[in-house]
């Protein structure tokens, strides 16, 4: 089996939503780590969401 790794720029979504529409398409979601937040509502905080 091959493992990728993809970086993925969005507006307007939630971690939650970007997994839920990746699973729709039929990608299995190992994990997904937000690196950087830009914009009004930056926080120092990092989500971390892992299956």
């Amino acid at each position: 089996m091959v493992h990728r790794n993809f970086l993925v720029k969005v507006t307007g979504a939630k971690l939650t939503e970007i997994q839920k529409a990746l699973q729709t398409a039929g990608i299995t979601v190992r994990s997904i780590i937000e690196i950087f937040r830009e914009g009004e509502n930056e926080s120092p905080e990092t989500e971390k969401r892992e299956e």
